[in-house]
């Protein structure tokens, strides 16, 4: 019979890094994936260059992550994004700092951050099965001391690590079964759902494909709840296509939406786009008294253009109701008023998301008030912890996601090696 100190389920971000831990805390660990190769999704990540972690301080990086972050407050206490660079770089991984604190590793490549733990693996003497699927948990006596293989071969260890994944990118092996293992030991799942994914929308000018593949820069997305309220607003880029609306902004509104449709009952949810919001009101309307002093005889369309795509700027006129070849000085004070408000508050519905197989990352997940977020050991069962995506924490793209994911699986790791040596004396 096989007998390990940890047995990690999954090779992903979080069961790498638990893998490596346990075994550096002198565990005999096994790892165990469903794929023929580890790390199948973290290859994809940061558009395959694997945004490793974000430099931010562990206060701003908890509030990047919007799905309970606060749950990681006692995780990022022992191990946090520094730990996290640190662990790479004293492993001769060189990372660079791009844009809003992402670090990648200068070689562009996410094989250099598995290939990292490839060796690391080595050191350790992880022992690995590739193409290895586990049926089930085994249970005595109210605690998990094994698994069961798809095969039907009984491996049993003195804790287990569920690092499975959730389920966007079902391709990559994030099929959902750590839920089922976890319903094994009565965990509760909350609702699933896709998060750091487009909107889709039923308005007349997505539908007629209006402003198809119509990219903004810079602008201000709001999600308004039924009081007309923002909830949350991001000023990043977006894109509108042929289903709805996508880009940077969006993935960052989108689980929002979903939480206002759960909140509310309701299936359409207002968005507010801002065009220029790096301008007040007051100096939008001195800009446009300065278009009257300096060119009152160009067409209100020709002004529009430099501010925004003069696609979008057609698309505020119609939505006016204002020809646009007038001249700036033939609107009248109304008609001023309302372009204005136009681009600064251009308000539509949106009607939910793509599926969650076409999300980043996965919403809900194991109900974090049944784990201890000191150790990420399960409060249902014994010998049993989680970390990653399988909980229920979801974060921004930018590097806060894969953070969670390498500090879950950090803490997970030093705590199941710990539980297993109590059984080694």
């Amino acid at each position: 019979m096989n007998q390990f100190d940890v047995i990690v389920v999954g090779g992903g971000t979080s069961g790498l890094m638990a893998s490596v831990t346990a075994a550096q805390e002198g565990s005999k660990v096994l790892l165990l994936e469903k794929n023929p190769t580890l790390g199948k999704k973290m290859l994809l990540t940061g558009g395959t260059r694997c945004n490793v972690t974000n430099i931010r301080s562990s206060d701003e990086i908890i509030k990047h992550i919007p799905g309970n972050g606060r749950f990681l407050y006692g995780a990022f206490s022992r191990y946090d994004n520094h730990d996290i660079i640190d662990f790479f770089e004293s492993r001769g991984v060189k990372l660079k700092e791009e844009d809003h604190g992402r670090l990648f590793p200068t070689t562009d490549s996410a094989k250099t951050i598995l290939n990292t733990f490839i060796e690391e693996i080595k050191k350790q003497k992880v022992e690995v099965r590739t193409n290895q699927s586990v049926a089930k948990l085994l249970i005595e006596d109210g605690a998990v001391v094994g698994v069961l293989t798809a095969e039907g071969e009984e491996i049993r260890a003195y804790s287990v690590i569920l690092a499975t994944g959730g389920k966007s990118y079902p391709a990559t092996g994030s099929t959902g079964d750590g839920y089922r293992m976890a319903k094994q030991v009565k965990h509760t799942i909350t609702p699933l759902f896709a998060t750091e994914v487009p909107l889709t929308s039923d308005e007349d000018f997505i539908k007629n494909k209006i402003l198809r593949a119509l990219s903004l820069r810079d602008v201000a997305l709001s999600v308004l709840n039924k009081k007309g309220k923002a909830v949350v607003t991001h000023q990043m880029d977006m894109i509108f296509t042929h289903f709805g609306i996508s880009g940077p902004a969006v993935l960052r509104c989108s689980s929002f939406v979903h939480t206002i449709q759960e909140r509310e009952g309701t299936k359409d949810v207002t968005m507010k786009l801002n065009v220029v919001p790096n301008e007040s009101a007051k100096s939008l309307a001195h800009m446009w008294r300065n278009w009257l002093q300096t060119a009152p005889q160009k067409s209100v369309k020709t002004h529009l253009k430099t501010l925004v795509p003069e696609r979008y700027a057609e698309f505020l006129l119609v939505k006016a109701g204002i020809d646009a070849t007038m001249s700036l000085n033939q609107l009248n004070e109304p008609q001023t008023k309302k372009i204005l408000d136009l681009l600064q508050n251009f308000t539509f519905t949106v009607n939910g998301t793509l599926a969650i197989e076409k999300g980043f990352v996965t919403g809900g997940g194991v109900q974090l008030k049944e784990i201890d977020p000191k150790t990420m050991a399960s409060k249902q069962a014994a010998g049993l912890f989680f970390c990653g995506e399988l909980l229920d924490i979801h974060g921004y793209t930018g590097g806060y996601n894969i953070t969670a994911a390498f500090v879950t699986g950090h803490t997970a790791g030093v705590n199941a090696a710990e539980y297993a040596s109590y059984f080694n004396y």
